[in-house]
């Protein structure tokens, strides 16, 4: 596909997937339409890049759809100050799309295959206030010991989860937020915002969506 399809092809998905869905604030419409989606596509379905559905990714993952990732920006709502955490890099759109937003983007994925082309493609598309830890960020203990960080503004969990750990709601710092896809099979999309010792819930959306790796299970004991 050359340039001018591409380019066409993201306006059309701003158009008719994202702006349609009242996603609408026009500092993000822009950034999307000026961000190239196609850059973060494994090459082999290149041509998904702007469709509606998901794009699949190496170890049975995808990326989450494009009106997804806008919901998750508008939500937010970053200022440009945020130190952001994100659970689930994948190819590193969302976290590139992040970056562009904040001041800071750490991100955390679980299979090195994938770190690596989320490296490359922030990389290469001039994200550099952006860095990709590999690690199991479910696991406490492994979390702790990549030394990720801590007092994070926003944290982003871009894969279905139950619960949030409270290892990971331990990392956001006083009155910030955390953005998450919550329950099993149908998910709603939730935005918490800690206010005072107060945990102020907003639902979002429903969707479907994987589930996150990683989540270690209790061992079982037998009497």
């Amino acid at each position: 596909m050359d340039a001018a399809t591409l380019h066409s092809a993201r306006r059309n998905m701003v158009e008719y997937q994202i702006r349609c869905c009242k996603v609408l604030n026009p500092e993000l419409i822009d950034m999307l339409v000026n961000s190239p989606r196609e850059k973060f596509v494994p090459e082999h379905v290149v041509s998904l890049a702007y469709m509606e559905g998901s794009v699949p990714l190496p170890h049975n993952q995808e990326m989450l759809t494009p009106l997804q990732e806008a919901q998750i920006l508008q939500a937010i709502d970053l200022k440009g100050t945020e130190r952001v955490l994100e659970v689930g890099t994948g190819t590193g759109y969302l976290t590139y799309l992040l970056a562009l937003q904040a001041s800071e983007v750490v991100s955390c994925e679980i299979h090195e295959e994938l770190v690596n082309l989320a490296e490359k493609n922030l990389k290469e598309n001039g994200s550099d206030n952006a860095k990709v830890v590999h690690v199991n960020a479910m696991d406490e203990a492994a979390l702790q010991a990549a030394n990720v960080g801590k007092d994070f503004d926003v944290i982003v969990i871009g894969a279905a989860i139950e619960t949030i750990p409270e290892h990971i709601k331990a990392l956001l710092k006083e009155n910030g937020q955390l953005i998450a896809f919550i329950g099993k099979d149908i998910v709603t999309l939730e935005l918490h915002q800690f206010i005072n010792g107060m945990d102020i819930k907003t639902g979002i959306t429903e969707t479907r969506l994987l589930p996150i790796e990683g989540i270690t299970k209790e061992r079982e004991f037998v009497f």
